[in-house]
């Protein structure tokens, strides 16, 4: 489903950042991918939403080489991904209801699909009734809920998720982590970047660990 042959990525003026990483992911797979602040998480969530390009190496996403892939067909790819962050990335002057349909209304469904397929969407998350709502009315955790039912309103293959419940407490923390695994129990592939140690101990999940860019555990299935 995801894999990482060899992958490094270097930086003019900061140098490699990721070195020889090798691992893979199956489909309905979750994992944790760790490691100390600029280790190299956030550049490895980046390659795979082709938001960077690898120096070296291979990445493999459902059977497409990552590497190179044509600038045209990477909307197309980034259809299968479901991206959530730390910060949200709302839109503040927009209504619940055209933050999660924002997905849609650049791939160009229509009106009728659009409100069937973000009415599901926020009923998965729990907040159905809040779809009038704009999102600084809501709190921390209802918009990291809102963030999630963006992020798999296009039912993608692969959740990546950017240290999602870093603003979080323990108790809202736990609810987000419950979403994700209702979808990796669907099928749906979720690797999710944290350092939140206790979150990763209490939930028997592999655990990718990075230290320096390099891959120090975690990488064999």
């Amino acid at each position: 489903m995801l894999i990482f042959d060899k992958v490094c990525k270097r930086y003019p003026d900061t140098g490699d950042v990721l070195l020889d990483v090798s691992f893979e992911l199956h489909q309905g797979e979750m994992a944790f991918l760790t490691g100390h602040s600029g280790a190299g998480k956030s550049t490895l969530l980046k390659l795979i939403a082709i938001i960077e390009r690898c120096t070296r190496g291979q990445i493999f996403l459902n059977g497409h080489n990552l590497h190179h892939i044509e600038e045209r067909y990477i909307p197309f790819v980034r259809r299968k991904l479901g991206l959530i962050f730390q910060d949200y990335k709302l839109l503040t002057d927009r209504t619940v209801f055209d933050n999660v349909a924002l997905p849609l209304v650049i791939s160009g469904y229509g009106h009728q699909e659009i409100g069937r397929r973000v009415r599901a969407s926020l009923d998965k998350v729990g907040l159905l009734t809040k779809e009038k709502k704009y999102p600084l009315a809501l709190s921390a955790g209802e918009q990291q809920r809102i963030g999630i039912a963006r992020a798999v309103i296009n039912k993608p293959t692969l959740i990546l998720a950017d240290e999602p419940t870093g603003s979080l407490d323990p108790e809202l923390s736990s609810e987000v982590m419950i979403l994700f695994e209702q979808f990796q129990q669907v099928g749906v592939t979720v690797l999710i970047a944290t350092h939140d140690i206790n979150l990763i101990t209490r939930m028997d999940y592999r655990v990718l660990s990075l230290q320096n860019g390099s891959l120090i555990s975690g990488g064999i299935a």
